[in-house]
């Protein structure tokens, strides 16, 4: 079932009181938008509405100057670019839904946005003093630059074997199984469906596109086709099977390639995190928006899924995770920084803008203790993270392209390690660096592809091919359902 109410209450663990937040990295999902079956897809009023509320919430909670658990040395009202870490694939629901996320975090700053000119005159910056804050968009062969106009993302993330391994759900027992067990279920809903899906079309091969279609038009539609078939029963039936689809096509614990995207975006978090430590905290905030199936992989590779089913679902719109560095040492200021030794790692869950859902915390890896020691959660994560270009290649088995230049650099490098152990090197100011291909190579993934650019290809995935999914939404009428206008989920 999709994560709407997180029912996760004997596991959620209570904040503690009297830390210091080092830094935060946030991985967001977009706002609500139109339905992937009707391309373009775009972002809609109420989408906008919703990250920004998220982002206002953890404005109040991290970067205000009342905030409730404030970041050392972050700047309260102005936007410092050099704080923060803004990525998002060039997608653009998912770069609108950044955009208002950051009008959240650092709104308008009014007078603070007036300039003095040599000659005393007052300039006021535009839309009262709008804050350009940089977020930044990666543009490599394996990008997807389209992620809200494709049903599925994973062929998108060039990863040869994780689409073999998606793909090989299709041809399973269960697969096949469902898909028979269902088609009563999904014929039945033609009368609805038909103005976008053929009879053909109409079945669990589809289960994401036919709830994405159904769910937006019961957002934004006044009037649906027969709606009187659409009882709370077989709108729960819908969720329930796209859900089971999406997380078979995202994560399968017997074969992890297939949650590549996790892998890589669980990489992104590592450095960026590692990064704080490392530099004492000069970019203390990193945030980056991404598909749901990113979440999904995530979820499975971190054994989330041990804790509750829920996990297994497909997150709402504008849902985060939040993985904060907090310590009980020391640390008034980023000149006065803990060791390592006494920084841990706090993850939070809000399915749906966090204004509306406070972020909830939750142990990572089947450890069942939070928040985790830095050099313990390091060492998990390390378990699967793929975070440089030759780890990449050599999961994926691509040897083309960007693997072929990755291949030829790293010949010569006796350095090289991707293995999965939970390996570690030290930097000179102590704090330990996982290696095993995921932190020791940055220097490579930054010469070749850029750690933006590298979990931007791969954030996105879904790997079915479009011929296999509904053909007929591309029309580009306006209804969704019954010829009016609507707004949907999405793998992104």
């Amino acid at each position: 079932m999709q994560l709407k109410t997180l029912l996760l209450s004997s596991a959620a663990l209570p904040l503690a009181r009297g830390e210091t937040v080092l830094g935060v990295y946030i991985f967001h999902r977009h706002g609500d938008r139109t339905p992937k079956s009707l391309a373009p897809t775009n972002l809609t009023a109420l989408g906008a509405d919703q990250v920004f509320q998220s982002g206002s919430y953890y404005r109040s909670k991290y970067v205000a100057s009342d905030a409730s658990s404030p970041i050392v040395g972050l700047s309260n009202d102005i936007a410092v670019p050099t704080q923060l870490s803004v990525i998002s694939p060039a997608d653009s629901v998912l770069q609108s839904s950044a955009l208002a996320f950051l009008q959240g975090i650092y709104p308008p700053a009014g007078d603070n946005g007036v300039s003095i000119l040599a000659n005393k005159s007052e300039v006021q910056a535009p839309l009262g003093g709008y804050q350009y804050i940089p977020v930044g968009v990666s543009s490599t062969a394996s990008s997807n630059a389209n992620s809200e106009n494709n049903e599925w993302l994973q062929g998108g993330s060039g990863c040869a074997n994780a689409v073999v391994s998606s793909n090989n759900y299709l041809q399973s027992n269960e697969f096949v199984s469902t898909l028979d067990r269902t088609r009563s279920f999904y014929s039945g809903l033609l009368p609805v469906i038909n103005g976008t899906f053929s009879a053909s079309q109409a079945n669990f091969k589809n289960a994401y596109t036919i709830f994405d279609l159904i769910n937006v038009a019961t957002i934004h539609n006044q009037t649906i086709p027969s709606d009187n078939l659409l009882t709370n029963d077989t709108l729960f039936e819908l969720r329930t099977l796209a859900d089971a689809h999406e997380w078979n096509l995202a994560y399968n614990s017997s074969d992890p390639i297939r949650a590549v995207a996790g892998a890589t975006l669980a990489a992104q978090i590592l450095q960026q995190l590692n990064s704080t430590l490392t530099s004492h905290g000069q970019t203390p905030v990193g945030i980056q928006f991404g598909a749901y199936a990113s979440f999904m992989s995530f979820f499975g590779l971190a054994q989330l899924d041990k804790l509750s089913a829920d996990f297994t679902g497909v997150v709402d719109y504008a849902s985060s995770i939040v993985f904060e560095l907090v310590t009980n040492a020391s640390a008034t200021t980023t000149t006065s920084y803990p060791s390592v030794d006494d920084v841990s790692v706090r993850f939070l869950v809000a399915n749906g803008s966090a204004a509306q859902h406070t972020p909830r915390e939750f142990p990572l890896f089947g450890r069942g203790q939070s928040p985790l020691p830095w050099n313990d959660f390091a060492a998990e994560i390390n378990k699967f993270a793929i975070g440089d270009t030759a780890a990449w290649c050599q999961a994926c088995g691509n040897t083309t392209g960007i693997c072929a230049s990755a291949a030829a650099s790293s010949s010569g490098d006796s350095g090289s390690d991707s293995g999965d152990g939970a390996a570690a090197t030290t930097s000179s100011n102590g704090i330990s660096l996982p290696v095993a291909g995921v932190i020791g190579a940055l220097v490579t993934l930054v010469v070749i592809l850029s750690v933006e650019g590298l979990v931007y290809a791969l954030a996105g995935l879904k790997l079915v091919k479009k011929s296999t999914l509904a053909a007929g939404a591309g029309a580009g009428t306006a209804g969704a359902v019954g010829g009016a206008a609507a707004a949907g989920d999405s793998k992104a």
